[in-house]
This record gives C-alpha cells, sequence and structure tokens, in this order.
C-alpha cells in the first residue's frame, strides 16, 4: 500500500514524523467516526491531534488525502491472516476478524463514514479499493492453499472466495440492526466455504 501511494501523506519516517503521523491518523478517524467525510475538518483534527494547523494542512492538503493515508494505515496495522490447515478453518478466522472490527463501536461507525464518502468521492474511493486490495491479497492464499490441497476445484477464483466471506457482513452493518456477532461471522464463512466447494466461484473456461 505504501509504494503506490503518491501525494499528501504518505512518508512513512520514524521518530517524531512518525509520532505526528500517528496522532493525527488517530484523530482523522475519531472525527470521521463522529461527522463523517463531510464533517472533517483538517483544522479539528490538528486540535484534537495536539499539533500545528501547518503541520496537518502541509503535509496533507485536503480531508481526502487525509482519508487516503488513514485507510493505508488501517491496511498496514491490521492483523496477518492465520492458517488452520483447512478451508473453513482459514475462512472463520478471516470472518471474525471482520467481525470483530465492524462490531467495534468506533471502527464500525468510521467504516460506515468511509463507504458512505467512497459513493460520492473518487480519491476516497480509490483509497477504499486500495485498502480491500491489500487485505484479500493478504487472505487470498488461505483460498490458495485450499486448490492446492484438493479441497477446492482447480478453476477457483481464490480472491472472489475472500470477497464472498466479508460481504454478508459489511451488508448486516449498513443494512440491518441484527447483531454482528460470532454466529453471523461463522454463517459468512460456512456459506462462502459451500459456495466455493461447489464450483461458485469457478473462473468460466474459454
Amino acid at each position: 500500500m505504501a509504494s503506490e501511494s503518491t501525494g499528501h501523506g504518505t512518508v512513512r519516517p520514524g521518530g517524531r514524523t512518525a509520532r505526528v503521523r500517528s496522532a493525527v491518523l488517530r484523530a482523522a478517524g475519531d472525527a470521521l467516526a463522529e461527522h463523517g467525510l463531510a464533517g472533517l475538518d483538517l483544522a479539528d483534527v490538528a486540535r484534537r491531534a495536539e499539533v500545528g494547523r501547518t503541520t496537518v494542512y502541509r503535509r496533507w492538503g485536503t480531508p481526502a488525502h487525509l482519508v487516503a493515508d488513514l485507510l493505508a494505515d488501517m491496511a498496514e496495522q491490521s492483523l496477518p491472516r492465520t492458517e488452520s490447515g483447512s478451508l473453513l478453518g482459514d475462512l472463520r478466522a478471516n470472518a471474525r476478524l471482520v467481525q470483530r472490527t465492524l462490531a467495534d463501536p468506533r471502527q464500525g461507525a468510521l467504516f460506515k463514514a468511509v463507504l458512505a464518502a467512497a459513493t460520492c468521492d473518487p480519491q476516497t474511493a480509490a483509497a477504499l479499493q486500495r485498502f480491500y486490495e491489500v487485505r484479500v491479497a493478504e487472505w487470498e492464499p488461505c483460498a490458495r492453499q485450499a486448490v492446492d490441497r484438493g479441497e477446492l476445484p482447480a478453476a477457483t477464483d481464490t480472491r472472489e472466495v475472500i470477497r464472498a466471506v466479508s460481504a454478508p457482513l459489511y451488508y448486516r452493518l449498513l443494512t440491518t440492526d441484527d447483531p454482528l456477532d460470532e454466529a453471523a461471522a461463522d454463517r459468512a464463512a460456512e456459506a462462502a466455504a459451500a459456495a466455493a466447494r461447489a464450483g461458485v466461484f469457478a473462473r468460466p473456461t474459454v
């Protein structure tokens, strides 16, 4: 993710600069969860982070650039995949990680705000796409290994298997008041695994 980003807020130095970036991104996440992209103000973020406004304006420039860097950081900080040795075990671990994130009051509100912003802001949409590309790429080897073990058809689109795990959880977050619990995560994993075994995600033959 870091190597693909350009423009404001993309430097990854250490020391004081890294501490400033961490504080600003944390403050931006809090503000975004509370007010959405429309209410994300760089001066307010600077105040929350206890850094100078000039620093925030110079490094990020616009709320959209700040959100892009926030999503890049979230992708980098996300937990790595878990490999259990079975397709269902791996997909369940993936689903429970997504579930815990979306069920968290702050993180759930943050993702709702980013998803809403992505529908009308191209920069946010592009940053969100990069975020999910990173996360799918992290977990895709679990499905690929299931193909190698003979658990899935050889023609399986392994990236689609991973996408199918989180999709029901995001749908539940955005469209219902139903609890986002481990039972919901396990159902999503089981449904994705069953569909994959049945060849639903097989690439079309030419």
